[in-house]
Protein backbone atom coordinates (compact mmCIF):
# COMPACT_ATOMS: atom_id res chain seq x y z
CA UNK A 1 0.00 0.00 0.00
CA UNK A 2 1.25 3.46 -1.05
CA UNK A 3 1.90 5.82 1.99
CA UNK A 4 1.43 9.69 2.15
CA UNK A 5 2.67 11.84 4.92
CA UNK A 6 0.55 13.36 7.13
CA UNK A 7 0.76 15.45 10.25
CA UNK A 8 -2.57 14.80 11.45
CA UNK A 9 -5.29 12.11 11.18
CA UNK A 10 -7.17 12.70 7.65
CA UNK A 11 -10.69 11.79 7.30
CA UNK A 12 -11.91 11.59 3.64
CA UNK A 13 -15.42 11.58 2.75
CA UNK A 14 -18.03 12.21 -0.18
CA UNK A 15 -17.98 15.72 -1.36
CA UNK A 16 -20.91 15.40 -3.25
CA UNK A 17 -23.05 14.15 -0.93
CA UNK A 18 -25.13 16.94 1.26
CA UNK A 19 -26.00 14.35 4.10
CA UNK A 20 -21.74 13.68 4.25
CA UNK A 21 -20.74 17.63 4.17
CA UNK A 22 -23.33 18.49 6.80
CA UNK A 23 -22.40 15.80 9.60
CA UNK A 24 -18.63 16.78 8.50
CA UNK A 25 -19.00 20.35 9.12
CA UNK A 26 -20.26 19.02 12.45
CA UNK A 27 -16.99 16.99 13.32
CA UNK A 28 -14.93 19.90 12.32
CA UNK A 29 -16.22 22.34 15.00
CA UNK A 30 -15.90 18.88 17.10
CA UNK A 31 -12.10 17.86 16.25
CA UNK A 32 -11.25 21.86 15.65
CA UNK A 33 -7.58 21.68 14.16
CA UNK A 34 -6.77 18.08 15.04
CA UNK A 35 -7.63 16.80 12.10
CA UNK A 36 -7.65 17.59 7.95
CA UNK A 37 -11.09 17.05 6.20
CA UNK A 38 -10.92 16.69 1.82
CA UNK A 39 -13.84 15.28 -0.18
CA UNK A 40 -12.50 12.03 -2.13
CA UNK A 41 -13.02 13.67 -5.18
CA UNK A 42 -9.59 16.03 -4.06
CA UNK A 43 -7.93 13.28 -2.37
CA UNK A 44 -5.45 12.27 -5.41
CA UNK A 45 -4.84 15.41 -6.61
CA UNK A 46 -3.50 16.48 -3.33
CA UNK A 47 -2.23 13.02 -2.17
CA UNK A 48 -1.01 11.18 -5.03
CA UNK A 49 -0.39 8.41 -3.15
CA UNK A 50 -2.89 8.05 -1.30
CA UNK A 51 -4.48 4.24 -1.42
CA UNK A 52 -6.83 3.74 -4.39
CA UNK A 53 -10.51 2.50 -2.30
CA UNK A 54 -13.95 3.01 -2.81
CA UNK A 55 -14.53 6.87 -0.87
CA UNK A 56 -17.88 7.04 -2.32
CA UNK A 57 -19.56 3.91 0.28
CA UNK A 58 -18.29 5.32 3.45
CA UNK A 59 -15.96 7.60 5.30
CA UNK A 60 -12.30 6.83 5.86
CA UNK A 61 -9.35 7.26 8.45
CA UNK A 62 -6.11 7.78 7.54
CA UNK A 63 -3.86 7.88 10.24
CA UNK A 64 -0.33 9.50 10.12
CA UNK A 65 0.81 6.55 11.30
CA UNK A 66 -0.21 4.47 7.94
CA UNK A 67 -3.63 2.94 9.51
CA UNK A 68 -6.84 3.15 8.03
CA UNK A 69 -9.97 2.64 9.22
CA UNK A 70 -13.69 3.09 7.81
CA UNK A 71 -17.94 3.45 8.48
CA UNK A 72 -18.28 3.11 12.08
CA UNK A 73 -15.01 1.92 13.38
CA UNK A 74 -13.65 5.36 11.67
CA UNK A 75 -16.10 7.48 13.39
CA UNK A 76 -15.27 6.22 16.90
CA UNK A 77 -11.09 5.90 15.81
CA UNK A 78 -11.48 9.80 15.38
CA UNK A 79 -13.35 10.50 18.58
CA UNK A 80 -10.75 8.75 20.63
CA UNK A 81 -8.13 10.96 18.57
CA UNK A 82 -9.25 14.16 18.23
CA UNK A 83 -11.62 14.44 20.77
CA UNK A 84 -10.12 12.41 23.93
CA UNK A 85 -13.72 10.54 23.70
CA UNK A 86 -12.80 6.76 23.95
CA UNK A 87 -15.65 5.08 25.60
CA UNK A 88 -17.22 4.20 22.04
CA UNK A 89 -14.09 3.09 20.76
CA UNK A 90 -13.38 1.25 23.90
CA UNK A 91 -17.08 -0.13 23.37
CA UNK A 92 -16.67 -1.51 19.63
CA UNK A 93 -13.59 -3.31 20.66
CA UNK A 94 -14.62 -4.95 23.59
CA UNK A 95 -18.81 -5.09 24.01
CA UNK A 96 -20.25 -7.81 22.45
CA UNK A 97 -22.17 -7.09 19.30
CA UNK A 98 -21.37 -3.49 19.80
CA UNK A 99 -18.97 -3.61 16.75
CA UNK A 100 -21.73 -5.58 14.49
CA UNK A 101 -24.69 -2.82 15.67
CA UNK A 102 -22.52 -0.03 14.78
CA UNK A 103 -21.71 -1.30 11.15
CA UNK A 104 -24.88 -2.25 10.55
CA UNK A 105 -26.43 1.39 11.55
CA UNK A 106 -24.14 3.05 9.75
CA UNK A 107 -24.84 1.03 6.51
CA UNK A 108 -28.14 1.46 6.76
CA UNK A 109 -28.10 5.44 7.25
CA UNK A 110 -25.48 5.46 4.13
CA UNK A 111 -27.84 3.79 1.99
CA UNK A 112 -30.34 6.19 2.71
CA UNK A 113 -28.77 9.68 2.72
CA UNK A 114 -31.76 11.45 1.90
CA UNK A 115 -33.79 10.02 4.80
CA UNK A 116 -30.64 10.62 7.01
CA UNK A 117 -30.67 14.34 5.65
CA UNK A 118 -34.42 14.59 6.83
CA UNK A 119 -33.74 12.94 9.73
CA UNK A 120 -31.20 15.37 10.83
CA UNK A 121 -33.11 18.51 9.98
CA UNK A 122 -36.01 17.03 12.31
CA UNK A 123 -34.09 16.31 14.86
CA UNK A 124 -30.72 18.13 15.17
CA UNK A 125 -31.42 21.12 12.87
CA UNK A 126 -29.23 22.16 9.97
CA UNK A 127 -26.95 23.30 10.19
CA UNK A 128 -25.65 21.04 13.00
CA UNK A 129 -23.96 23.02 15.32
CA UNK A 130 -21.60 21.88 18.26
CA UNK A 131 -23.63 22.49 21.62
CA UNK A 132 -22.03 24.01 24.47
CA UNK A 133 -24.17 25.17 28.14
CA UNK A 134 -22.22 27.64 29.76
CA UNK A 135 -25.26 29.56 30.05
CA UNK A 136 -27.55 26.79 31.38
CA UNK A 137 -24.88 26.24 34.59
CA UNK A 138 -24.40 29.70 34.93
CA UNK A 139 -27.78 29.99 35.50
CA UNK A 140 -28.52 27.21 36.94
CA UNK A 141 -26.02 28.30 39.85
CA UNK A 142 -27.65 31.65 40.48
CA UNK A 143 -31.37 29.66 40.13
CA UNK A 144 -30.22 27.36 42.94
CA UNK A 145 -28.54 29.74 45.16
CA UNK A 146 -32.27 31.64 44.73
CA UNK A 147 -33.81 28.32 45.94
CA UNK A 148 -31.50 27.30 48.70
CA UNK A 149 -32.43 30.89 50.21
CA UNK A 150 -35.78 30.70 49.68
CA UNK A 151 -35.51 27.15 51.26
CA UNK A 152 -33.43 28.22 54.30
CA UNK A 153 -35.12 31.86 55.07
CA UNK A 154 -38.67 29.35 55.30
CA UNK A 155 -37.55 26.99 57.43
CA UNK A 156 -35.38 29.33 59.09
CA UNK A 157 -38.67 31.31 60.38
CA UNK A 158 -40.13 28.85 61.34
CA UNK A 159 -37.52 26.72 63.34
CA UNK A 160 -38.23 28.13 66.69
CA UNK A 161 -41.58 26.60 66.72
CA UNK A 162 -40.96 23.33 65.01
CA UNK A 163 -37.88 21.93 66.87
CA UNK A 164 -36.15 24.61 68.90
CA UNK A 165 -36.39 24.03 72.78
CA UNK A 166 -39.92 25.60 72.86
CA UNK A 167 -40.98 24.27 70.15
CA UNK A 168 -43.07 21.10 68.65
CA UNK A 169 -40.05 18.79 68.20
CA UNK A 170 -37.17 19.77 69.92
CA UNK A 171 -34.36 18.95 67.85
CA UNK A 172 -32.29 18.41 71.41
CA UNK A 173 -34.81 15.75 72.82
CA UNK A 174 -34.72 13.99 69.31
CA UNK A 175 -30.30 13.54 69.20
CA UNK A 176 -30.48 12.60 72.71
CA UNK A 177 -33.46 10.20 71.92
CA UNK A 178 -31.39 8.92 68.62
CA UNK A 179 -27.97 8.32 70.02
CA UNK A 180 -29.37 5.82 72.45
CA UNK A 181 -30.94 3.96 69.58
CA UNK A 182 -28.37 3.98 67.55
CA UNK A 183 -25.21 4.35 69.04
CA UNK A 184 -21.94 4.52 67.27
CA UNK A 185 -23.22 4.50 63.91
CA UNK A 186 -25.84 7.52 64.69
CA UNK A 187 -23.63 9.77 62.72
CA UNK A 188 -23.94 8.11 59.70
CA UNK A 189 -27.52 7.21 59.70
CA UNK A 190 -28.47 10.98 60.73
CA UNK A 191 -25.70 13.50 59.42
CA UNK A 192 -25.78 16.93 61.27
CA UNK A 193 -24.00 19.52 62.32
CA UNK A 194 -26.26 19.59 65.10
CA UNK A 195 -24.54 17.06 66.63
CA UNK A 196 -22.09 19.78 67.58
CA UNK A 197 -24.70 21.38 69.44
CA UNK A 198 -28.37 21.74 69.01
CA UNK A 199 -29.42 24.64 71.24
CA UNK A 200 -31.32 27.21 69.78
CA UNK A 201 -28.51 28.94 68.85
CA UNK A 202 -27.21 26.98 66.63
CA UNK A 203 -30.34 26.40 65.09
CA UNK A 204 -30.41 29.87 64.52
CA UNK A 205 -26.85 30.08 63.11
CA UNK A 206 -27.27 27.11 61.29
CA UNK A 207 -30.11 28.72 59.15
CA UNK A 208 -28.48 31.86 58.48
CA UNK A 209 -25.36 30.54 57.36
CA UNK A 210 -27.41 29.12 54.95
CA UNK A 211 -29.11 32.22 53.82
CA UNK A 212 -25.87 34.09 53.64
CA UNK A 213 -24.09 31.53 51.35
CA UNK A 214 -26.97 30.80 49.09
CA UNK A 215 -27.41 34.76 48.70
CA UNK A 216 -23.65 34.75 47.84
CA UNK A 217 -24.51 31.70 45.31
CA UNK A 218 -27.06 33.94 43.57
CA UNK A 219 -25.08 36.87 43.45
CA UNK A 220 -22.64 34.63 41.26
CA UNK A 221 -19.60 34.09 44.23
CA UNK A 222 -17.85 30.74 42.82
CA UNK A 223 -15.67 27.97 44.03
CA UNK A 224 -16.14 24.13 44.78
CA UNK A 225 -16.79 24.86 48.97
CA UNK A 226 -19.69 26.81 48.14
CA UNK A 227 -22.03 24.31 47.12
CA UNK A 228 -20.08 21.84 49.60
CA UNK A 229 -20.91 23.49 52.57
CA UNK A 230 -24.76 24.36 51.46
CA UNK A 231 -25.28 21.12 50.81
CA UNK A 232 -24.05 20.20 54.15
CA UNK A 233 -25.74 22.90 56.13
CA UNK A 234 -29.35 21.95 54.04
CA UNK A 235 -28.62 18.37 54.74
CA UNK A 236 -28.30 19.03 58.88
CA UNK A 237 -31.79 21.18 58.68
CA UNK A 238 -33.34 17.91 56.59
CA UNK A 239 -31.55 15.68 59.46
CA UNK A 240 -33.18 17.72 62.48
CA UNK A 241 -36.52 19.06 60.79
CA UNK A 242 -37.58 15.33 61.37
CA UNK A 243 -41.21 15.17 60.30
CA UNK A 244 -41.09 18.77 59.22
CA UNK A 245 -38.45 18.31 56.26
CA UNK A 246 -39.15 14.89 55.03
CA UNK A 247 -40.84 16.25 51.90
CA UNK A 248 -39.46 15.44 47.94
CA UNK A 249 -38.42 19.11 47.30
CA UNK A 250 -35.97 19.03 50.25
CA UNK A 251 -34.20 15.56 48.91
CA UNK A 252 -34.75 17.03 45.27
CA UNK A 253 -32.78 20.04 46.29
CA UNK A 254 -29.84 18.12 48.12
CA UNK A 255 -29.34 15.72 45.44
CA UNK A 256 -29.17 18.82 42.96
CA UNK A 257 -27.13 21.16 44.64
CA UNK A 258 -24.70 17.79 45.42
CA UNK A 259 -24.32 18.05 41.42
CA UNK A 260 -23.51 20.96 41.42
CA UNK A 261 -20.10 20.26 43.37
CA UNK A 262 -18.65 18.67 39.86
CA UNK A 263 -19.60 22.03 37.72
CA UNK A 264 -17.24 22.42 35.38
CA UNK A 265 -16.48 18.61 34.98
CA UNK A 266 -17.29 18.20 30.97
CA UNK A 267 -20.61 16.73 29.79
CA UNK A 268 -20.73 14.10 32.66
CA UNK A 269 -22.56 16.29 35.00
CA UNK A 270 -24.89 17.73 32.90
CA UNK A 271 -25.86 14.34 31.65
CA UNK A 272 -26.28 14.20 35.30
CA UNK A 273 -28.75 16.69 35.54
CA UNK A 274 -30.75 14.81 32.57
CA UNK A 275 -30.94 11.73 34.46
CA UNK A 276 -32.26 13.19 37.53
CA UNK A 277 -34.76 15.09 35.68
CA UNK A 278 -35.87 12.38 33.80
CA UNK A 279 -36.29 10.14 37.35
CA UNK A 280 -38.02 12.49 38.70
CA UNK A 281 -40.78 13.17 35.87
CA UNK A 282 -40.60 9.37 34.92
CA UNK A 283 -41.13 7.98 38.53
CA UNK A 284 -43.88 10.74 39.46
CA UNK A 285 -45.74 9.32 35.96
CA UNK A 286 -45.34 5.39 36.31
CA UNK A 287 -45.75 4.80 40.25
CA UNK A 288 -49.51 6.69 39.70
CA UNK A 289 -50.28 3.76 37.54
CA UNK A 290 -48.44 1.06 39.03
CA UNK A 291 -50.04 1.88 42.29
CA UNK A 292 -53.07 0.65 40.75
CA UNK A 293 -55.18 3.56 42.05
CA UNK A 294 -58.63 3.93 40.33
CA UNK A 295 -59.11 7.91 40.07
CA UNK A 296 -55.74 7.67 38.00
CA UNK A 297 -56.77 4.66 36.07
CA UNK A 298 -59.88 6.09 35.65
CA UNK A 299 -58.55 9.41 34.66
CA UNK A 300 -60.60 11.28 37.23
CA UNK A 301 -57.71 11.97 39.46
CA UNK A 302 -57.53 15.65 38.88
CA UNK A 303 -60.94 17.33 40.23
CA UNK A 304 -60.16 15.13 43.55
CA UNK A 305 -56.51 16.09 43.58
CA UNK A 306 -57.59 20.02 43.60
CA UNK A 307 -60.00 19.98 46.16
CA UNK A 308 -57.92 17.34 48.00
CA UNK A 309 -54.33 18.62 47.88
CA UNK A 310 -52.77 19.94 50.70
CA UNK A 311 -53.03 23.55 49.76
CA UNK A 312 -54.58 24.37 46.88
CA UNK A 313 -54.87 27.85 45.53
CA UNK A 314 -58.09 29.71 44.13
CA UNK A 315 -57.61 28.38 40.82
CA UNK A 316 -58.09 25.11 42.16
CA UNK A 317 -61.52 25.68 43.49
CA UNK A 318 -61.92 27.39 39.36
CA UNK A 319 -60.19 24.07 37.79
CA UNK A 320 -62.38 22.17 40.03
CA UNK A 321 -65.71 23.20 38.57
CA UNK A 322 -64.52 22.33 35.05
CA UNK A 323 -66.55 19.81 32.76
CA UNK A 324 -65.62 16.03 33.16
CA UNK A 325 -64.53 15.57 29.59
CA UNK A 326 -62.08 17.91 29.98
CA UNK A 327 -60.50 16.84 33.57
CA UNK A 328 -60.11 13.46 32.12
CA UNK A 329 -58.29 14.52 28.90
CA UNK A 330 -55.89 17.10 31.77
CA UNK A 331 -55.13 13.22 33.21
CA UNK A 332 -54.54 11.72 29.46
CA UNK A 333 -52.11 15.39 29.16
CA UNK A 334 -50.33 14.53 32.45
CA UNK A 335 -49.63 10.90 31.73
CA UNK A 336 -48.17 12.36 28.58
CA UNK A 337 -45.62 14.84 29.88
CA UNK A 338 -44.41 12.44 32.70
CA UNK A 339 -44.47 9.18 31.12
CA UNK A 340 -43.64 9.93 27.32
CA UNK A 341 -42.18 13.47 27.32
CA UNK A 342 -39.13 12.19 30.03
CA UNK A 343 -37.06 10.66 27.36
CA UNK A 344 -36.28 13.48 25.54
CA UNK A 345 -34.35 14.64 27.82
CA UNK A 346 -31.86 12.46 26.35
CA UNK A 347 -32.97 13.57 22.54
CA UNK A 348 -31.23 15.70 19.80
CA UNK A 349 -31.59 19.34 20.02
CA UNK A 350 -34.24 19.72 18.45
CA UNK A 351 -36.92 17.22 20.31
CA UNK A 352 -34.90 17.94 23.37
CA UNK A 353 -36.25 21.34 23.35
CA UNK A 354 -40.12 20.22 22.82
CA UNK A 355 -39.75 18.37 25.79
CA UNK A 356 -38.12 20.96 27.99
CA UNK A 357 -41.84 23.30 26.72
CA UNK A 358 -43.32 20.45 27.40
CA UNK A 359 -42.42 19.99 31.30
CA UNK A 360 -42.24 23.65 31.33
CA UNK A 361 -45.78 24.19 31.17
CA UNK A 362 -47.06 21.36 33.41
CA UNK A 363 -44.60 22.40 36.37
CA UNK A 364 -46.35 26.43 35.33
CA UNK A 365 -49.65 24.94 35.16
CA UNK A 366 -48.85 23.06 39.16
CA UNK A 367 -48.06 25.82 40.23
CA UNK A 368 -50.92 27.68 39.65
CA UNK A 369 -53.31 25.04 41.36
CA UNK A 370 -50.64 24.22 44.25
CA UNK A 371 -48.43 25.69 46.73
CA UNK A 372 -45.40 22.58 46.45
CA UNK A 373 -43.28 25.03 48.20
CA UNK A 374 -40.04 25.79 45.33
CA UNK A 375 -40.43 22.23 44.17
CA UNK A 376 -41.73 23.75 40.80
CA UNK A 377 -39.15 26.40 40.37
CA UNK A 378 -36.01 23.71 41.13
CA UNK A 379 -37.82 21.68 38.23
CA UNK A 380 -37.42 24.07 35.75
CA UNK A 381 -34.49 25.45 37.15
CA UNK A 382 -33.05 21.35 36.05
CA UNK A 383 -35.04 22.37 32.52
CA UNK A 384 -32.23 24.87 31.87
CA UNK A 385 -30.02 21.72 30.99
CA UNK A 386 -31.84 21.08 27.85
CA UNK A 387 -30.97 24.05 26.32
CA UNK A 388 -27.72 25.16 24.72
CA UNK A 389 -26.30 28.33 24.78
CA UNK A 390 -27.47 29.34 21.33
CA UNK A 391 -30.85 28.79 23.03
CA UNK A 392 -30.52 30.47 26.22
CA UNK A 393 -28.21 33.28 24.44
CA UNK A 394 -31.73 34.97 22.58
CA UNK A 395 -32.77 35.53 26.13
CA UNK A 396 -29.92 37.18 27.53
CA UNK A 397 -28.39 40.36 26.26
CA UNK A 398 -24.84 39.89 24.09
CA UNK A 399 -22.97 41.12 26.96
CA UNK A 400 -23.64 39.12 29.21
CA UNK A 401 -23.58 35.62 27.23
CA UNK A 402 -19.91 36.67 25.77
CA UNK A 403 -18.50 37.39 29.05
CA UNK A 404 -19.80 33.98 30.57
CA UNK A 405 -18.49 31.90 28.00
CA UNK A 406 -15.00 33.47 28.54
CA UNK A 407 -15.47 32.68 32.34
CA UNK A 408 -16.39 29.21 31.43
CA UNK A 409 -13.24 28.32 29.85
CA UNK A 410 -11.12 29.71 33.13
CA UNK A 411 -13.48 27.57 35.83
CA UNK A 412 -12.64 24.27 35.19
CA UNK A 413 -12.68 21.14 37.62
CA UNK A 414 -9.09 19.56 38.77
CA UNK A 415 -8.43 16.13 37.49
CA UNK A 416 -9.86 14.28 40.98
CA UNK A 417 -13.14 16.22 41.04
CA UNK A 418 -13.61 14.82 37.28
CA UNK A 419 -12.54 11.55 38.52
CA UNK A 420 -14.69 11.88 41.36
CA UNK A 421 -17.92 12.84 39.27
CA UNK A 422 -17.05 9.49 37.90
CA UNK A 423 -17.56 7.75 40.25
CA UNK A 424 -20.61 8.98 41.62
CA UNK A 425 -22.01 8.83 37.53
CA UNK A 426 -21.36 5.04 37.80
CA UNK A 427 -23.30 5.34 41.31
CA UNK A 428 -26.04 7.41 40.23
CA UNK A 429 -26.96 5.50 37.40
CA UNK A 430 -26.72 2.57 39.49
CA UNK A 431 -28.76 3.29 42.20
CA UNK A 432 -30.70 5.70 40.28
CA UNK A 433 -31.57 2.92 37.70
CA UNK A 434 -32.52 0.36 40.36
CA UNK A 435 -34.64 3.00 41.82
CA UNK A 436 -36.97 3.58 38.63
CA UNK A 437 -37.60 -0.30 38.42
CA UNK A 438 -38.33 -0.89 41.83
CA UNK A 439 -41.70 1.26 40.55
CA UNK A 440 -42.01 -2.02 38.79
CA UNK A 441 -41.70 -4.73 41.46
CA UNK A 442 -37.84 -5.26 40.05
CA UNK A 443 -35.43 -5.78 43.29
CA UNK A 444 -32.02 -6.38 43.47
CA UNK A 445 -30.05 -7.06 46.50
CA UNK A 446 -26.63 -5.37 46.00
CA UNK A 447 -28.72 -2.45 44.78
CA UNK A 448 -30.39 -2.20 47.78
CA UNK A 449 -27.46 -2.69 50.10
CA UNK A 450 -26.28 0.41 47.46
CA UNK A 451 -29.40 2.45 48.24
CA UNK A 452 -29.26 2.17 51.82
CA UNK A 453 -26.09 3.25 52.12
CA UNK A 454 -26.41 6.29 50.39
CA UNK A 455 -29.71 7.24 51.72
CA UNK A 456 -28.64 9.01 54.83
CA UNK A 457 -27.19 11.13 52.90
CA UNK A 458 -29.83 11.93 50.20
CA UNK A 459 -27.63 12.03 47.15
CA UNK A 460 -29.83 9.86 45.09
CA UNK A 461 -33.40 9.37 46.04
CA UNK A 462 -36.70 8.08 45.08
CA UNK A 463 -39.34 10.21 43.40
CA UNK A 464 -43.11 9.98 42.55
CA UNK A 465 -45.83 12.79 44.26
CA UNK A 466 -49.12 11.59 44.41
CA UNK A 467 -49.50 8.11 43.61
CA UNK A 468 -52.66 6.90 45.66
CA UNK A 469 -55.00 9.85 45.46
CA UNK A 470 -57.02 10.99 48.57
CA UNK A 471 -60.45 10.87 47.83
CA UNK A 472 -61.75 13.13 50.76
CA UNK A 473 -60.21 15.93 52.15
CA UNK A 474 -60.56 15.63 56.43
CA UNK A 475 -59.61 18.91 58.00
CA UNK A 476 -58.80 18.64 61.95
CA UNK A 477 -59.79 21.75 63.37
CA UNK A 478 -58.19 22.71 67.14
CA UNK A 479 -60.25 24.22 69.61
CA UNK A 480 -58.93 25.38 73.54
CA UNK A 481 -61.07 26.37 76.47
CA UNK A 482 -60.83 27.83 79.67
CA UNK A 483 -64.14 26.04 81.27
CA UNK A 484 -64.79 22.79 78.52
CA UNK A 485 -67.85 24.21 77.34
CA UNK A 486 -67.55 26.90 75.38
CA UNK A 487 -64.55 26.41 72.88
CA UNK A 488 -62.55 29.20 70.02
CA UNK A 489 -60.71 27.78 67.24
CA UNK A 490 -56.76 28.05 66.41
CA UNK A 491 -56.56 29.63 63.15
CA UNK A 492 -53.78 28.46 60.85
CA UNK A 493 -52.30 30.66 58.33
CA UNK A 494 -52.54 28.89 55.15
CA UNK A 495 -54.71 25.24 55.47
CA UNK A 496 -58.69 25.53 54.95
CA UNK A 497 -60.64 26.66 58.25
CA UNK A 498 -63.40 29.27 58.29
CA UNK A 499 -65.47 28.67 55.31
CA UNK A 500 -65.37 31.70 53.64
CA UNK A 501 -61.57 31.87 53.84
CA UNK A 502 -59.96 31.80 50.65
CA UNK A 503 -57.46 29.94 49.16
CA UNK A 504 -53.94 31.04 49.04
CA UNK A 505 -50.90 31.67 46.99
CA UNK A 506 -48.02 30.75 49.19
CA UNK A 507 -45.24 29.14 46.96
CA UNK A 508 -42.69 28.69 47.07
CA UNK A 509 -42.24 29.64 50.95
CA UNK A 510 -43.69 26.47 52.70
CA UNK A 511 -45.44 26.14 55.98
CA UNK A 512 -44.50 23.36 57.62
CA UNK A 513 -47.18 23.01 60.23
CA UNK A 514 -49.79 23.40 58.20
CA UNK A 515 -48.91 20.46 55.76
CA UNK A 516 -48.07 18.08 58.71
CA UNK A 517 -51.64 18.97 59.51
CA UNK A 518 -52.65 17.90 56.26
CA UNK A 519 -50.78 14.61 56.62
CA UNK A 520 -51.40 13.94 60.18
CA UNK A 521 -55.68 14.46 59.28
CA UNK A 522 -55.32 10.95 57.15
CA UNK A 523 -54.20 8.92 59.83
CA UNK A 524 -54.77 9.51 63.58
CA UNK A 525 -52.41 11.17 66.73
CA UNK A 526 -51.32 7.60 68.15
CA UNK A 527 -49.41 7.51 64.32
CA UNK A 528 -48.15 11.24 64.19
CA UNK A 529 -47.65 11.50 68.12
CA UNK A 530 -46.18 14.32 67.37
CA UNK A 531 -49.75 16.36 67.00
CA UNK A 532 -50.19 15.79 70.82
CA UNK A 533 -46.70 17.57 71.50
CA UNK A 534 -48.14 20.46 69.43
CA UNK A 535 -51.56 20.73 71.22
CA UNK A 536 -49.69 20.61 74.75
CA UNK A 537 -47.46 23.63 73.45
CA UNK A 538 -50.84 25.23 73.05
CA UNK A 539 -51.48 24.87 76.73
CA UNK A 540 -48.24 25.76 77.81
CA UNK A 541 -48.65 29.34 75.26
CA UNK A 542 -45.47 28.84 73.83
CA UNK A 543 -44.82 32.03 71.65
CA UNK A 544 -42.79 30.02 68.93
CA UNK A 545 -45.22 27.82 68.52
CA UNK A 546 -47.98 30.19 68.33
CA UNK A 547 -45.82 32.52 65.82
CA UNK A 548 -46.72 29.38 62.99
CA UNK A 549 -50.29 30.24 63.79
CA UNK A 550 -52.73 32.88 62.45
CA UNK A 551 -54.63 33.66 65.55
CA UNK A 552 -54.63 32.46 69.14
CA UNK A 553 -57.92 33.39 70.56
CA UNK A 554 -56.11 33.46 74.30
CA UNK A 555 -54.20 35.85 74.14
CA UNK A 556 -54.13 36.97 77.84
CA UNK A 557 -53.27 33.16 78.66
CA UNK A 558 -53.76 29.65 77.75
CA UNK A 559 -56.25 28.03 77.46
CA UNK A 560 -56.98 25.20 79.99
CA UNK A 561 -58.44 22.52 77.68
CA UNK A 562 -57.66 21.80 74.00
CA UNK A 563 -59.02 19.41 71.63
CA UNK A 564 -58.85 19.01 68.01
CA UNK A 565 -61.98 17.91 65.81
CA UNK A 566 -61.92 16.30 62.59
CA UNK A 567 -64.26 17.85 59.64
CA UNK A 568 -64.57 16.55 56.05
CA UNK A 569 -64.75 19.59 53.67
CA UNK A 570 -65.58 20.12 50.04
CA UNK A 571 -65.29 22.85 47.33
CA UNK A 572 -68.35 24.71 47.36
CA UNK A 573 -70.29 24.89 43.76
CA UNK A 574 -70.60 28.20 42.22
CA UNK A 575 -74.01 28.37 43.50
CA UNK A 576 -73.49 28.05 46.61
CA UNK A 577 -70.46 30.23 46.65
CA UNK A 578 -72.44 33.25 45.09
CA UNK A 579 -75.17 32.87 47.54
CA UNK A 580 -72.82 32.26 50.67
CA UNK A 581 -69.55 33.70 49.88
CA UNK A 582 -67.93 30.28 51.26
CA UNK A 583 -64.98 28.55 49.00
CA UNK A 584 -65.54 25.65 51.58
CA UNK A 585 -68.25 23.62 52.42
CA UNK A 586 -67.84 21.20 55.56
CA UNK A 587 -69.27 18.18 57.62
CA UNK A 588 -68.71 17.21 61.24
CA UNK A 589 -66.91 13.44 61.40
CA UNK A 590 -66.07 13.23 64.97
CA UNK A 591 -63.17 14.02 67.18
CA UNK A 592 -59.56 13.59 66.24
CA UNK A 593 -57.74 13.92 69.45
CA UNK A 594 -60.20 14.27 72.92
CA UNK A 595 -59.94 16.89 75.40
CA UNK A 596 -56.40 17.25 77.50
CA UNK A 597 -55.17 19.51 79.80
CA UNK A 598 -51.84 20.19 81.86
CA UNK A 599 -52.86 18.34 84.88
Amino acid sequence: MNEISLDRPLVVFDGKCGFCRLWIDYWRQLTRDRAIYLPFQELHEKYPNAPREDYASAVYLILPSGEIFFAAHAVYELLADCCDKKWPLNAYSKVPFFAAGSELGYRIIARHRDLGHWITRIFWGIPVQLESFNLATWLFQRCLGAIYLIAFLSFGLQAAGLIGSRGILPVAEFLRAVRQAYGGAVYWNLPTLLWLGAGDWAIKALWMTGVILSGLLFLGLRGRMMPILLFVLYLSLTVAGQEFMGYQWDALLLEAGFLTIFSGSGPLVLWLYRWLLFRLMFSSGVVKLASGDLPWRHFTALPVHYQTQPLPTPLAWYMYQLPGWFQRFSVGFVFFIEIAVPFLVFAPRRLRRYGAWALILLQALIFLTGNYAFFNLLTLALCLFLFDDKSLGRALPKSIAEGIHKRAHILGASKSVRTLCKVFAVLAIFVGGFEVLGIFGLRWTPASYAMSAVAPFELINSYGLFAVMTTTRPEIIVEGSNDGTNWLPYEFKYKPGALDRRPQYVAPYQPRLDWQMWFAALGDYQSDPWIVRFMGRLLEGSPDVLSLLKTNPFPGAPPRHVHALLYEYRFTTPEERRGTGDWWRRELRGTYLPEISLK
